[in-house]
């Protein structure tokens, strides 16, 4: 069985959100065994699984994302759409735009301290749309 939503997210201000929750009361029933693929249909975010527990990690990744990769480089050319626009698509390479997640007895089999971040790299980035595939039997 193959199944294919487009969920959209609420609009969230920049940085890294957990949104393991959200995604999940949007869809269905998940099969037994399977994987789930999801995917964001923008250049300017990102999708990332990581510590669930403590949110001081999503603050610091926001940091050293900005560190890595820093607003109003005089080197950027890609500038008509804001300063935060060109920095964002940087960011969005470096954290990838999909992943791919088993499904065992129903559930994600997701570490005891994995949740989905939704990476937004844009000040005001608005409503984003994701794909999730689900794969199993």
């Amino acid at each position: 069985m193959i199944q294919q939503f487009e969920l959209t997210l609420k609009p969230k201000r920049r940085g890294f959100h957990l949104v393991t929750s959200e995604i999940l009361s949007q869809l269905p029933k998940l099969p037994k065994t399977g994987i789930i693929n999801i995917f964001t249909k923008h250049t300017s975010c990102g999708l990332s699984l990581n510590e669930n527990a403590d949110p001081d990690v999503r603050v610091d990744m926001e940091t050293i994302f900005n560190q890595l990769v820093p607003q109003n480089c005089p080197q950027y050319v890609h500038t008509l759409e804001g300063a935060d626009d060109m920095p964002a698509h940087a960011k969005s390479t470096l954290s990838g735009v999909s992943l791919t997640i088993p499904i065992t007895n129903g559930h994600l089999n997701l570490g005891t301290w994995q949740g989905i971040y939704f990476c937004e790299y844009r000040n005001y980035g608005g409503s984003r749309k994701l794909v999730v595939t689900i794969m199993g039997e």
